[in-house]
Order: structure tokens, then C-alpha cells, then sequence
């Protein structure tokens, strides 16, 4: 695989620097630290990073799409796909954190996203969402253009990420795209400081991505300026695939107004509230 296809796109829409703040810091310092074996790091993912996970946003068929982050965490990623949506397009944002789920309902710039893209949130495990569970023929009720997860597979059991990862791939739409992300040198530290047990789990779940990878992917990056440094996958699934091209606003039919798209926000197994747009 090549690394091309995780750099920005020539009209990827740059987001405007900002400083993330101590608060948001510590907070995902203080959850990795109660729960490191579903948060997976000690700060959030850097710019570079975040930008070759949101790559098959940037470039989209003729349409509005439908995009799926799972693991959202503090909303670094969350927040540059609200930015480079276009009115139409859906996302959809799973966490399972509920300090992480509450502060992105609470996230201005969320608030602030372009008229016309909608926002759920769920607060629970992307397994768990009920109209995720398949229906009599193997699919799912709905499904997706471009899925990012920031889950650390590494931290699952082997049986766990094969199911998150063929999970993925029914939720995708045929010809979509997913993004996942990998820390360097997990081997060889789980090595030196974990047990024979924990390490031949971890061995297992790295052979297991890198069939899925051999088999659906389209490309990596490797990402030095990031904390730890980390590799960014991309990969497609299975079937037909329309002829993406770079994100431009589509024009709205003449006298036709773009409407706002409440942010909607659930617990699973509980019907979702609207707390506004």
C-alpha cells in the first residue's frame, strides 16, 4: 500500500488553527489514565493525524454522504468533520465514554457547523446500537459512505476486532471508506511490559489487522508528529463505487433555503433527545 491516499486533497478545506485547551486535556489525561483500555492514549490525536483520518471525507461522489466516527473521545476528529461536511451530509458520532459523549453535546463548534448537516450522538458502544443490529438478510439498517474509527484495537481481544471489523464493513456501503489509526512500537513495548499472555493477545490482534488491511486496503501513512507517532490506514469495502471527487458546496435549487438540522443525542436503548442545533 501507498501513503498518497491519506494525504490532504489539493481542495481539502484547511481548518482554522486553534490551541485545544488544558481543560480538554486533562480531561482525556484523567479518563485514559481510569480507563486505558478503551481510551488507548494519553492525549488527543495531532493535526496531522486527524487530517489523514478524515481524507475520505474530503473527497465524496456527487451527493451528500453519510459518515460514521466511532470513539470520538474529546472530538478532535468530530470537529474537522463538522467542518469539511456540506449541507446534506449526516454524521453520525459514537462514543462510549460518558465524560467524553457529555462534553461533545456540549462542543461550540459542533453547535456551530455548517446549516444543514445533521448530527447524532450516540453515548454508548457502536455494537450495542440497536438499529445497527442485522436484519434477516445479513444487512444492517443503515449504512455508510465513510466510517473513522479511533479505537485502540490493540487493547481488544482478537475475537472483539474481528467483530468490530466485519461490523465495519456491513455498516459501509458498497465502494465506502474507512480510516483507522495505530500507535508505533505498541509491539515491542507491550513486549517489555507486559506478560507472555498479553503479548501473544496483542501479536494476534496486529496479524489480524494487517489480513484486513492485505485484503481492503488502500493505502497508510505514517504520522511522526503526533503523540505517540502513529499510522493512519485507509481501506474501501467491497462493490461498486461512484466517482469521488474533491468537496465543493453543491448549489441549492434556485430559491430554495439551506435549513438548520438539530443535533440529535441518545443513549442506546432510549429514543433520542433533540438538545438544539
Amino acid at each position: 500500500m501507498t501513503s498518497e491516499q491519506l494525504r490532504p486533497r489539493p481542495d481539502f478545506l484547511a481548518p482554522q488553527r486553534s490551541s485545544r485547551s488544558t481543560e480538554e486535556h486533562l480531561l482525556f489525561l484523567a479518563e485514559a489514565l481510569r480507563t486505558f483500555h478503551d481510551t488507548g492514549a494519553l492525549a488527543p490525536s495531532g493535526e496531522d493525524l486527524v487530517n489523514a483520518l478524515v481524507v475520505p471525507a474530503t473527497s465524496r461522489p456527487n451527493r451528500p454522504i453519510s459518515v460514521l466516527e466511532v470513539g470520538a473521545g474529546t472530538g478532535v476528529v468530530t470537529r474537522r468533520l463538522a467542518q469539511v461536511l456540506l449541507p446534506g451530509d449526516r454524521l453520525h458520532v459514537v462514543e462510549a465514554n460518558p465524560r467524553f459523549a457529555d462534553r461533545l453535546r456540549e462542543d461550540p463548534v459542533l453547535a456551530a457547523r455548517r446549516p444543514g448537516v445533521a448530527l447524532r450522538l450516540s453515548a454508548c458502544r457502536v455494537e450495542e446500537l440497536p438499529q445497527h443490529q442485522t436484519n434477516g438478510t445479513g444487512e444492517t439498517d443503515e449504512r455508510y459512505d465513510v466510517i473513522v474509527s479511533g479505537l485502540p484495537f490493540t487493547n481488544f481481544e482478537p475475537a472483539q476486532v474481528r467483530h468490530l471489523l466485519d461490523l465495519y464493513l456491513r455498516l459501509l456501503l458498497p465502494g465506502g471508506e474507512l480510516t483507522y489509526f495505530g500507535y508505533l512500537g505498541t509491539t515491542t513495548a507491550r513486549t517489555l511490559s507486559s506478560g507472555p499472555r498479553q503479548s501473544a493477545r496483542h501479536r494476534a490482534v496486529v496479524r489480524l489487522l494487517r489480513r484486513f488491511e492485505a485484503a481492503y486496503g488502500l493505502g497508510e501513512r505514517t504520522v511522526w508528529r503526533n503523540l505517540p507517532p502513529a499510522r493512519a490506514y485507509l481501506l474501501r469495502s467491497p462493490g461498486g463505487r461512484e466517482d469521488w471527487g474533491p468537496a465543493s458546496p453543491p448549489e441549492p435549487p434556485a430559491g430554495e433555503a439551506t435549513t438548520d438540522v438539530a443535533l440529535t443525542y441518545e443513549n442506546c436503548g432510549r429514543a433520542a433527545d433533540r438538545v438544539g442545533g
